[in-house]
């Protein structure tokens, strides 16, 4: 499986294939509405999710199948190269059409996926461009969900993560060239050996007959090179990238055939090491406190659309809050996120879109009938066969990042139940197998405390989602401290691993206040944030805290949900609530103190 990202260079060129498309609902069109003009005179921004960008009911809530489509001309000195269309993601399923010639298929929403569409275009000729995306989730889908048809004759989603289920072209699409003998896949890892930095490399070639690869510093000076398509680089004084100070090498791959270049492929390195040892987890060989947040890919319009200017503002914000990283819930982010973790030192809690598993909770704070989550007809063997492809897809994409510092494969399931470790065992074996050099985590759910939960022990880091004085004990502060600290301290005495709390805050309505602990106002989620943090301070264990949420973002319908979920420390504009300064105080006083 490659996942390399499209890129311009030597030997290939790239073409982005953003704007508006053409856009319709499945009900809205004949069948087969790839085999001429999409009949609409809706168009569509891409990279965004449809459903805001209309004023119209039936599009924000459709269940099924939506359509795409552009004319795309393939540039003329293309001839005699192999042509590619990349999907950076399509939410949840995907269909694409060269005029009337199915390319390309996938399942999962948030990683992507490319056609060769050499022998059905032209150099210099223009083709029919169409997309198909469904947004359907069901009990063998990543995340899961439940259709039910109307007495109506309707179709409605359900579905228990607490995010609004955005879908559409949400990321980019390109066309790009590339050598018939081509880089396939690259896989770098790197070590420390006293001063000297290790740069191991796998490349994967279409039919070279050898491979050269080199590493440049950030200058642009050679510092090592090797022959062959694996190997160890060793590179003398090496610079670390470090948390909060990125340092990124290049590495550069070429495709030989009889001596000739006839492909190129550059990737940025980080050199660091991770290491988890007793309860620390160490960055570099030197304990690392996570410090920031759960985000949400998710503002007005675009729903998860990609948006650089939001790129930029979001971490801009993170470094003035003294947030030294995220972690990626409840899905892969898209890969321009990535790659600017990796230029500015922010270190990422990598998760797979396994939320939702947990039907439980159907009958809790969603409202609904308990069901038994693990079960043949409901998360089942099929279920994890796609979750575990959803792993491999991740682990093939973000493999290279040096930001990605631990995977998650699942956000607060029914970790608890019975079924849940035959379920998830050999999804930890198979992270471990696609990547041995980074520990393996979960996110707990509140429910699963450390006497219930059956699966813990299989991971290396052990993530915390917690809610005393939400959830439990909602307004009443003294309570949900003393009941947070006794189980964090029962997690530390039967684990004795890195606790990580990945999740914590509360409902926040900006501008309303009061003197008192009253829920919704400023001030409970600023004292409701600070009491977590004396908590945190007495726990050993505790290796970071990554408050929920970020931002406020959109949800669906719901007696809890009032325009959405409001836990964010700045709104969904990004405008600060109270609570950010208070966090800002305390975390760049931890980076100062570092």
């Amino acid at each position: 499986m490659t996942m390399l990202r499209p890129q311009a260079g030597p030997t290939r060129e790239l073409v982005n294939l953003d704007g508006l498309w053409r856009f319709a609902i499945d009900s809205a069109v004949a069948e087969s509405p790839w085999s001429g003009t999409l009949a609409t005179s809706l168009e569509a921004a891409v990279p965004a999710s449809y459903n805001d960008q209309f004023a119209d009911a039936a599009i924000r809530d459709h269940v099924g199948w939506v359509w795409y489509q552009r004319t795309v001309r393939v540039p003329r000195g293309w001839a005699g190269e192999r042509v590619f269309l990349r999907f950076d993601a399509a939410t949840h399923e995907g269909v694409v059409y060269v005029d009337d010639v199915k390319v390309a298929e996938h399942v999962g929403g948030y990683t992507p996926f490319e056609a060769d569409v050499t022998d059905v275009v032209a150099a210099g000729a223009e083709f029919r461009l169409t997309v198909g995306v469904s947004n359907e989730l069901t009990n063998i889908t990543i995340p899961p969900g439940v259709i039910t048809v109307t007495d109506e004759g309707g179709r409605t989603q359900d579905y228990l993560h607490d995010f609004f289920n955005y879908a559409g072209l949400a990321r980019s699409v390109w066309l790009y060239s590339a050598p018939a003998v081509r880089v396939s896949d690259i896989t770098v890892t790197t070590d420390v050996d006293g001063q000297a930095g290790l740069v191991g490399f796998d490349v994967e070639t279409t039919g070279a007959d050898a491979v050269s690869v080199a590493l440049r510093d950030a200058d642009g000076a050679v510092v090592a090179t090797a022959s062959g398509s694996s190997g160890v680089l060793r590179v003398e004084d090496v610079k670390l990238w470090q948390p909060g100070a990125a340092y990124l090498y290049t590495l550069s791959a070429q495709a030989l055939v009889d001596g000739e270049i006839s492909d190129e492929y550059s990737l940025p390195v980080g050199v660091r090491t991770i290491e988890v040892r007793g309860t620390e987890f160490l960055i570099n060989g030197a304990p690392f406190y996570f410090t920031g947040f759960g985000r949400h890919e998710d503002s007005a319009i675009r729903g998860k659309g990609h948006d650089n200017a939001y790129l930029v503002h979001d971490f801009q914000l993170m470094d003035w809050i003294g947030a030294n990283s995220f972690r990626t819930s409840h899905y892969p982010y898209a890969e321009e996120v990535m790659e600017f973790a990796d230029r500015h030192g922010i270190v990422v809690i990598d998760e797979v879109g396994a939320v939702g598993l947990n039907l439980s909770m159907g009958g809790g704070i969603f409202g609904g009938q308990r069901q038994q989550t693990f079960s043949p007809d409901t998360i089942n063997d099929r279920t994890r066969e796609t979750h575990a492809q959803a792993i491999r897809e991740l682990v093939a994409r973000d493999k290279n990042h040096p930001s990605v510092v631990l995977w998650s494969i699942t956000n607060e399931p029914a970790s608890n139940e019975e079924g849940a470790r035959e379920y998830f065992e050999p999804l930890v074996s198979l992270n471990r197998e696609l990547d041995p050099t980074r520990p393996v985590t979960f996110v707990n759910v509140m429910f699963s405390n450390f006497e219930v939960d059956r699966i813990a022990d299989l991971f290396d880091v052990i993530c915390l989602n917690r809610y005393y004085g939400w959830y439990v004990d909602s307004g009443d502060l003294r309570s949900a401290e003393r009941k947070l600290e006794a189980e964090l301290l029962g997690w530390q005495e039967k684990f004795a691993r890195p606790l990580i709390m990945t999740e914590y805050g509360a409902d926040t309505v900006a501008g309303y206040h009061s003197i008192y602990d009253v829920p919704f106002t400023e001030e409970y989620q600023t004292r409701f944030l600070e009491m977590y943090h004396r908590v945190h301070d007495r726990v050993p264990a505790i290796v970071g805290e990554q408050v929920w949420n970020f931002a406020d973002f959109q949800t669906k319908n719901g007696f809890a949900r009032v325009d959405g979920n409001k836990k964010g420390v700045f709104t969904r504009d990004r405008k600060p609530k109270a609570a950010a300064h208070a966090l800002r105080a305390r975390w760049t006083s931890l980076r100062d103190a570092d």
